[in-house]
C-alpha cells in the first residue's frame, strides 16, 4: 500500500482531506487509508455531523434509491433483500488467534483466515459506490461513558440511520491523543445491488468481529442488525473493553419511574427481544432514558448508567395507538422517521402487521409488489409486512424522553428488573 499520506491527497478533494487531516491520531488516518486503497470507493464524502452534512446524507439515501419518501413529511422506507431480513447469526463471527476457545456456544473464526477472507471481499467492493465516512459517540460525549467510533459504508441508509441513532462524535476525534487505540473501528460494504437496490451476493455475506483490533467488518448485508455497526456489533467490542476496564456492558433499558414530590428514581430492565423490553420503557406516565443497550459503572458505592444511543431501532409489529400511545404519536407525525421492510400503500401509507385499521389488499413490499394471498417460490403466503420489520427514530421524538438522557454523569440506578423466560 502506498504512504497513507499520499492516499489520502491523492482520493480525497481537497475539502474532505482538511477534515481527515485535523484529527491528529495517525492511527485514524491510517485507518481510512487502508481501506479506500481496498475498497476503491467511486467517491468520498466525510462528514463531521454539521446539520448540513447529515441533511446531504439523508438526500443522498433517497436519490440512490435506498430510501424512498412516504405520505408523512420526513417518513422514509428502506427494503432490505428478501432473504436478508435479520441478523446473520450463522456467519456473524468472533475472531480469535490460534489456539484460543471461546467455547461452544460462541461463533468463532481463525482471526488470521478470517481477516484474509474478509479483506478479499472487501477489495474493489466500493467501485461506483460512495464511501461516507462518520463520527460517532456511543454514550454522551465528553463523559467517561463514552467511546468514539468511526464508520466507513457505502450505504446512504446505514449513514442516515447511524446519524439518528447516535451522538456525532468528530470532535471527539479531534481530542484524541495521537497514539490513543480507544476507539472502535466500522466497515461496511452492501456489495453489488440489483435493480432493486439490494444486496447481490448474500452468499458471501459476513459479519465478523475483530475484538483484537476493536474492529467489526460487515459485508454483502444491508439489514439493520448487520450492517449498523455501532449497535449489536459494537455491543460484542463494548462487553470485551469493559470487562477489562472494570464496568459493564448491558443489554438493557432504563427508564424513570415517577413518584410523588416530582421524585424520579431510574431503573435498568434485561429483557429478552421480542418479549416487551422497548413497551415496557414506553410506560405512560413514567420517562425512557433508552431502550436497547446501556453502559454501567460502579462511582462511590452506586451504579450509574448512560444510553449508548440516542435513538430506538426498534420492531413496529404489533405498535398500535391502544398500546403504544406514545410510539404511536411519535410514527405518525412528521420527523425523521426511517422504515423498513414495511408495507407501502398506493397512498405511500406505512403499515404493518397488528397496526390500527384493516390490512390493504395491495401495497409494496420487501416482495416487490404485494397482495393479499401472494405466495413466495416455496408456496408460502408473504404476509404484508416482515415479522422483523423495524422503525428508526430520535428519542427526541417522543413525548416522555427523560430529561437526563444527555447528562454525562448517567443517571443513577435504584433497581435492576430482570425477565426471564423457560423454555
Amino acid at each position: 500500500m502506498e504512504r497513507f499520506e499520499e492516499i489520502l491527497k491523492k482520493r480525497l478533494d481537497k475539502e474532505n482531506y482538511q477534515k481527515i487531516k485535523k484529527i491528529k491520531n495517525v492511527k485514524i488516518q491510517r485507518f481510512i487509508a487502508k481501506y479506500i486503497d481496498i475498497c476503491n470507493p467511486e467517491s468520498i464524502f466525510v462528514s463531521t455531523g454539521s446539520e448540513e452534512e447529515i441533511g446531504y446524507i439523508r438526500e443522498m439515501a433517497k436519490r440512490t434509491g435506498e430510501e424512498k419518501e412516504l405520505a408523512i413529511p420526513g417518513h422514509t422506507v428502506h427494503f432490505d433483500g428478501y432473504h436478508d431480513q435479520a441478523r446473520d447469526k450463522e456467519n456473524t463471527k468472533i475472531l480469535v488467534p490460534e489456539g484460543h476457545d471461546l467455547g461452544p456456544y460462541i461463533n468463532t473464526k481463525s482471526r488470521k483466515e478470517g481477516l484474509e477472507e474478509i479483506h478479499r471481499l472487501l477489495k474493489n467492493i466500493m467501485q461506483g459506490h460512495t464511501l461516507y465516512i462518520l463520527f460517532f459517540s456511543l454514550g454522551p460525549s465528553n463523559s467517561e461513558f463514552s467511546i468514539p467510533c468511526i464508520q466507513l459504508t457505502d450505504s446512504a441508509y446505514v449513514a442516515h440511520s447511524e446519524n439518528i441513532l447516535y451522538r456525532q462524535g468528530y470532535e471527539d476525534f479531534l481530542k484524541l491523543d495521537t497514539n490513543s487505540e480507544r476507539f472502535f473501528k466500522f466497515v461496511h460494504s452492501q456489495g453489488e445491488l440489483d435493480e432493486r437496490k439490494n444486496s447481490k451476493n448474500i452468499k458471501n455475506r459476513r459479519i465478523y468481529i475483530d475484538t483484537q483490533d476493536n474492529t467489526v467488518y460487515s459485508v454483502n448485508t444491508q439489514y439493520g442488525g448487520n450492517t449498523i455497526g455501532l449497535k449489536k456489533l459494537a455491543m460484542r467490542l463494548s462487553i470485551n473493553l469493559a470487562s477489562k476496564e472494570g464496568w459493564l456492558t448491558e443489554h438493557m433499558f432504563i427508564m424513570g419511574v415517577h413518584g410523588p414530590k416530582s421524585r424520579v428514581s431510574h431503573f435498568a430492565g434485561a429483557f429478552p427481544s421480542l418479549c416487551g423490553k422497548t413497551s415496557t420503557s414506553m410506560v405512560q406516565g413514567e420517562s425512557i432514558v433508552g431502550d436497547d443497550i446501556a453502559f454501567l459503572r460502579r462511582k462511590e458505592g452506586k451504579v450509574r448508567a448512560v444510553n449508548v444511543e440516542k435513538g430506538i431501532f426498534g420492531i413496529i409489529k404489533g405498535i398500535n395507538s391502544k398500546d403504544d400511545p406514545l410510539l404511536w404519536k411519535a410514527l405518525n407525525s412528521p420527523g425523521d422517521v426511517i422504515f423498513s421492510n414495511i408495507l407501502v400503500t398506493e397512498d405511500k401509507k406505512a403499515y404493518w402487521m397488528g397496526k390500527d385499521g384493516e390490512v390493504p389488499d395491495r401495497g409494496y413490499n420487501f416482495s416487490g409488489r404485494w397482495w393479499k394471498g401472494k405466495k413466495d417460490a416455496e408456496g408460502r403466503e408473504i404476509p404484508p409486512s416482515h415479522p422483523n420489520a423495524r422503525f428508526t427514530l430520535e428519542l427526541r421524538l417522543l413525548e416522555n424522553m427523560d430529561s437526563q438522557v444527555e447528562n454525562p454523569e448517567g443517571v443513577l440506578i435504584k433497581g435492576i428488573i430482570l425477565s426471564l423466560i423457560h423454555i
